[in-house]
């Protein structure tokens, strides 16, 4: 056993026999309800109304000043911290010599009068405790001094695998869950307020599909059938606008069995809307409006990401792909084929897979060659129809492009939306290559879902649809470069004990 796991079980066992001297002095530590008044941040706002008034507060005590008769102690609510006195000649012997038992950690409620200390510190003069809670485990250290905090629980690692102490000693990990939520809550009055109805389709499938990705696999007892966790929700929302609903959205997690990095987690929050009788170009517009809804729900359109700073409240650029992949490599490439795009990875020295597609090939160009300078809002359009299966071809007549957008803010992708493929024979030939290419040995691509193209040969309208990266867009908005920044259970390699 380590020096440091003994000290931990000294502390434990120290602090369950304070536990047991409670229970021996009559007090139930973990009683059922405490009736507050106020939360810490309502005293300090509202001092002039509340002096010398009865309040009662709790949370759990942050820090703990024992003296012989009279004891300072910081607890901390949802709204923040508050000050209390607490005097023995005031609340008691017995409740007194039963204060001194807790620690840090320990949750407790306090009714009596709002006062200043002389330093000016507003406090609550305590003429009742309460012990609503004793806490066994210590909390990681905390020190503070003129509001800043040192030795915080400050571990990476450790905080997204004990969110709960990170929620308890790092108040700003708890604004950025509060900003999300919303965020979130924007995002569907936004929806709401124009006329979409949010719905909820399958998380188990029995095909998956509407992106190029691998799916999580689980097996149904009952039905013994192998079943996916959903990987989009576009193919389910699609026949709903078949079926008569003309503007459609879910908020949803979604799954891909794929890698972790700053941008990707395995479940992650996709918003997906679809949109009858529009195009790319109007849900272009509608996204772009959106996101500025958004953001203005927790403050700035000018946001600090990393060390990027991105201004929102300018029109977002719009180029086409191609229009950017010649900027890069400095020739013309919309027509070129496979052989000339591995010249062209060649030259740059971007190692491809013998392998490779010719979609995979064209992806990583833009991974390696344009995305990372799309700092500033750019919708990049006009996708090649080889990488795009349910997306409709090109208005101009161009054959091999499609009417399909992908929004970039500082290097990321936060959309990708089409005007969406209706022309039941089209799409049946679009699947049957994507199978075509899985038979090749592309796990990513999209599988024949034939109740859905059975559903499209019953006609769908011109349709405008999109998803977005919910996370992602948490992340900019509150200015968060990691995406288990704004996960309060991100996925985390297992640790054996």
């Amino acid at each position: 056993m380590s020096e440091e796991q003994r000290s931990l079980n000294q502390i434990i066992n120290f602090r369950k026999e304070k536990l047991q001297k409670l229970r021996e002095a009559g007090v139930n530590p973990y009683p059922y309800t405490f009736s507050t008044t106020h939360y810490s941040d309502e005293i300090h706002s509202s001092y002039d109304e509340l002096e010398k008034k009865d309040v009662a507060v709790a949370g759990r005590i942050m820090s703990l000043r024992k003296m012989g008769k009279a004891a300072f102690c910081h607890i901390q609510d949802s709204h923040g911290k508050i000050q209390s006195y607490v005097r023995r000649d005031d609340v008691g012997e017995d409740s007194y010599a039963n204060f001194k038992l807790l620690d840090i950690g320990d949750y407790v409620g306090i009714e009596g009068y709002v006062f200043k200390t002389r330093t000016e510190e507003i406090s609550v003069h305590a003429s009742s405790v309460t012990i609503l809670a004793k806490s066994i485990r210590p909390l990681p250290v905390v020190k503070e001094k003129d509001g800043e905090v040192f030795d915080a629980f400050l571990d990476k690692e450790q905080r997204y695998r004990n969110r709960h102490l990170d929620l308890i000693v790092n108040p700003d990990v708890r604004r950025t869950f509060v900003e999300r939520a919303k965020i979130i809550s924007s995002l569907r009055l936004f929806l709401d307020e124009r006329g979409f109805l949010e719905v909820e389709t399958p998380v188990l499938q029995p095909l998956y599909g509407g992106a190029n990705a691998r799916p999580f696999i689980t097996h149904h007892n009952t039905l013994d059938q192998e079943l996916y966790l959903r990987i989009a929700d576009e193919l389910y929302l699609k026949r709903l606008i078949i079926g008569g609903f003309d503007k459609v959205y879910e908020l949803a997690k979604d799954f891909r069995n794929e890698g972790m990095d700053r941008n990707h987690n395995p479940e992650f929050t996709m918003l997906e809307f679809y949109q009858a009788y529009a195009d790319y170009h109007m849900i272009m517009d509608f996204v772009e409006e959106m996101i500025r809804y958004a953001a203005s729900s927790v403050g700035s359109l000018q946001k600090t990401w990393g060390d990027m700073d991105i201004d929102l409240s300018k029109p977002f650029e719009r180029k086409p792909i191609f229009e950017l992949l010649q900027e890069a490599v400095g020739r013309d490439v919309s027509n070129a084929d496979e052989n000339e795009l591995r010249e062209i990875c060649t030259e740059n020295d971007i190692a491809i897979s013998d392998k490779t597609n010719y979609g995979q090939i064209l992806d990583e160009l833009m991974r390696r060659l344009v995305e990372p300078k799309l700092i500033q809002p750019t919708f990049v359009m006009d996708h090649p129809k080889a990488i795009s299966p349910l997306a409709k071809k090109h208005r101009s007549g161009n054959e091999d492009i499609v009417e399909r957008f992908e929004l970039f803010i500082g290097g990321a992708e936060f959309a990708n939306a089409f005007s969406e493929l209706n022309d039941p024979v089209d799409q049946r030939q679009r699947l049957e290559a994507q199978a075509t290419l899985r038979k090749e040995g592309d796990e990513e691509a999209q599988p024949v879902d034939e109740n859905f193209l059975q559903a499209v040969e019953y006609g769908m309208p011109p349709t405008g649809g999109v998803g977005v990266g919910v996370d992602r867009l948490v992340m900019l908005l509150t200015e968060n470069r990691w995406i288990k920044d704004v996960l309060l259970f991100p996925a985390m390699k297992s640790v054996e004990e």
